[in-house]
């Protein structure tokens, strides 16, 4: 499964664990990444994508038809994943 939302962009951030007695770890913070389908009316078909919860909320205000045309002219990989698109 990827580690970054196709929507967002958000992936993975780096920082430390500070215990009680203040010995640094490493650690990392994952993004809440839910592997989704959608619908797309305009192609009639079902699309699948990995979102964070995030871009779940933003694919519920813009639309999924708006955001997947803005993602096919930005990102390469989800073009190549999604296709061109069809127009009617």
């Amino acid at each position: 499964m990827a580690t970054y939302c196709e929507v967002t962009g958000r992936r993975p951030a780096f920082g430390r664990s500070v215990s009680h007695s203040q010995r640094r770890t490493s650690r990392r913070f994952d993004p809440n990444l839910q592997r989704r389908r959608f619908f797309l009316a305009s192609e009639n078909r079902w699309i699948r994508l990995t979102v964070s919860t995030k871009g779940i909320k933003t694919i519920d205000g813009q639309g999924i038809e708006s955001v997947v045309a803005r993602l096919r002219a930005t990102d390469p990989d989800v073009r190549r994943r999604l296709g061109p698109g069809r127009s009617r």
